[in-house]
């Protein structure tokens, strides 16, 4: 389909988010695969060593460290003898592990570093050192949490992207189920009809509220109320009443409306009965200031070419008592339009216009919709399948 509303920059540029999009997903997928076999080789180490082991040395060797910590100080050189025992025996406690435990030999030499009658700095040392090969289980553990957080992490931003990338493809797929319009059609035919009975009808209803009486008004509100294309709010009853059987109906609604505004002293001298007015009126101003004449305009697009006439039918004999006769023709001569194919090509046309935002447009225009369609379908397979994949319980 060729371009020609909008320049190729732009439908390059539609293109172009629509790729990093898919390109963003893909990577997502990709960065999930990879922290997902990271974990995975993480869990196959605890397995090889066995979970319990690991997470046991860690915690003798935290303790121990704990120990070791708490009693480098008091438990050296001549100091107080009673903080050597208990030492002695805490860090004993600490490193008494199982002879088939994880790093089973550096507990044991660390507890043979600080078994003397006195202790030094340099023993505590020594028992520090002995204890590193147990740090492994520690940074196994810290390995396998940092492990698991970048993996969640991973999947939230490729469920993420999935849930994106989906609601792009509903969107491109509306877009391609359009590519059949004739986006080179001049919309001005069937636009300036439109707009032009749309501004005349608005013109005369405002015309119609200034110079009408209020019971003159919601008389022909009664009557379009009565045809099913036009969708009007008819007046509270009340109100209705109120203009019906007072004087004060005979007046345009702008003039009922400026009464209603008025001090008591001042209505007296308009109206009979003040206090009616101002119940009838006043209370119901929003209403009054909402009458306008969208009832009775076309929509944009407008109605297919099998309902328009009909819509028009009931239009004219309403409108022909406000508006003038050019407004009255161009509504029969939009009838006559309707019924045609160019119509019915043009308000295609318009449709996909009006409902598309400006990217898809371009790339409807451009006419590689489809193509787009395809990346995301694809990448969004992919990505389906990842998620699957790596689905962890």
């Amino acid at each position: 389909m060729a371009r020609v509303d909008g320049s190729a920059d732009a439908a390059a540029a539609s293109g172009a988010r629509d790729a990093e999009e898919v390109r963003e997903a893909g990577e997502a997928a990709a960065v999930l695969r990879e922290r997902y076999d990271e974990l995975c080789a993480i869990d196959d180490q605890f397995e090889t060593v066995g979970e319990a082991r690991v997470e046991a040395a860690a915690d003798a060797y935290r303790e121990a460290h704990r120990v070791l910590d708490r009693y480098a100080e008091d438990a050296v050189g001549t100091g107080d003898f009673g903080s050597y025992l208990e030492f002695e025996g805490r860090f004993a406690d600490a490193v008494d592990v199982d002879a088939d435990a994880f790093a089973a030999d550096a507990f044991a030499a660390a507890d043979e570093a600080v078994d003397k009658r006195r202790l030094t700095e340099r023993d505590f040392a020594a028992a520090r050192e002995a204890l590193e090969p147990a740090s492994e289980a520690v940074d196994l553990l810290e390995e396998r949490e940092d492990a698991a957080a970048a993996f969640r992490e991973a999947r939230k931003v490729a469920e993420d992207a999935r849930d994106a990338l989906a609601d792009r493809l509903e969107e491109l797929r509306t877009a391609a189920s359009m590519a059949d319009a004739d986006v080179e059609a001049d919309l001005g035919r069937l636009r300036e009809p439109v707009d032009a009975y749309n501004e005349a009808v608005q013109t005369a209803v405002e015309s119609a509220l200034r110079e009408r009486s209020a019971r003159e008004v919601f008389d022909f509100l009664e009557r379009a109320d009565a045809t099913p294309f036009v969708d009007v709010d008819l007046p509270p009853a009340d109100l209705r009443s109120y203009v019906d059987e007072h004087d004060a109906g005979t007046e345009p609604i702008p003039t009922l409306l400026e009464y209603a505004a008025y001090s008591n002293s001042k209505l007296e001298h308009y109206v009979a009965d003040p206090g009616a007015l101002r119940t009838a009126v006043a209370v119901h101003r929003t209403y009054l200031d909402r009458i306008d004449a969208e009832p009775l305009t076309l929509s944009w697009p407008p109605a297919p070419g099998k309902a328009l006439p009909y819509e028009i039918d009931e239009l004219i004999p309403l409108v022909s008592r406000i508006a003038d006769d050019e407004t009255v023709a161009t509504l029969r001569e939009l009838r006559s339009f309707a019924r045609t194919d160019e119509y019915d090509r043009l308000r295609r046309a318009a449709t996909v216009r009006d409902a598309l935002d400006d990217r898809d447009y371009e790339l409807v225009a451009a006419g590689v919709v489809d193509d787009r369609v395809a990346d995301a379908e694809q990448t969004l397979e992919i990505l389906d399948a990842v998620l699957e994949e790596t689905e962890r319980g």
